[in-house]
């Protein structure tokens, strides 16, 4: 019986270029509990966004392993590590990634339209709960291109959420934002953490946003530094 969500051990990350070796992720472990908010802080080139698509099974580590409810992930195939994204993970990244050509509504509804045997009318109430949980009850029809960065970053949390994930991910969600938006954003992430009682696993900059995480790691060089 446990209720880690997921677990890295030993993760080490290359890059190559034919030439040189870049050591990006140099042995990292780190365990995110059911329901836990965990924080990763480092700047810019620290390894922290490469972390966490090897976490999240966007690619695979060099060596180590990734385990996501139990079941190691990191060595299987692509599509095998889609189908355990789409059932257990949400992501946030700093850039929204909407699709430009579908609405507010079509956007957040995808990621239960990818899975078999979905209710359409179901997935739709889904979709516009959590849009109007956010505060987008007003532009369900609204694509991509007619809202603000605030706006399309609420609707990336929304689809995010929509396939109720036991573990979110955001890499920067308000590294685009105003202050008073990324506040907003971060508050409203916190609210939806507990109310869908899920973990979450944020990679950050910012050090104040940080802080309401339940634990914090600062990431230097590829490997966890001793906070102060």
């Amino acid at each position: 019986m446990s209720n880690v969500v997921l677990e890295a051990k030993n993760v080490v990350k290359h890059f190559t270029d034919g030439k040189s070796t870049v050591e990006v992720i140099k042995g990292l472990s780190l365990k995110v509990h059911a329901g836990e908010f965990v924080s990763i802080v480092g700047s810019s080139g620290s390894g922290k966004s490469t972390l966490l698509h090897v976490l999240g099974g966007l690619d695979r580590p060099t060596e180590g392993q990734v385990w996501l409810n139990g079941q190691r992930f990191d060595h299987m195939g692509e599509a095998e590590r889609g189908y355990l994204r789409n059932q257990h993970l949400g992501f946030v990244y700093q850039f929204h990634h909407l699709l430009p050509e579908f609405t507010a509504l079509e956007n957040v509804a995808m990621p239960l339209m990818l899975r078999e045997g979905t209710n359409y009318k179901d997935v739709k109430a889904q979709a516009e709960y959590l849009l109007n949980r956010v505060g987008l009850s007003h532009r369900l029809t609204h694509k991509p291109g007619e809202l603000s960065g605030g706006e399309r970053q609420r609707v990336a949390l929304a689809r995010a959420l929509v396939a109720k994930p036991a573990l979110m991910m955001a890499d920067e969600p308000t590294g685009n934002l105003d202050r008073k938006t990324a506040v907003k954003i971060f508050e409203l992430l916190s609210d939806l953490r507990q109310e869908f009682n899920m973990a979450m696993l944020i990679v950050t900059h910012d050090e104040q946003l940080a802080q309401t995480a339940d634990s914090i790691l600062h990431m230097q060089d590829g490997i966890w530094a001793e906070s102060e």
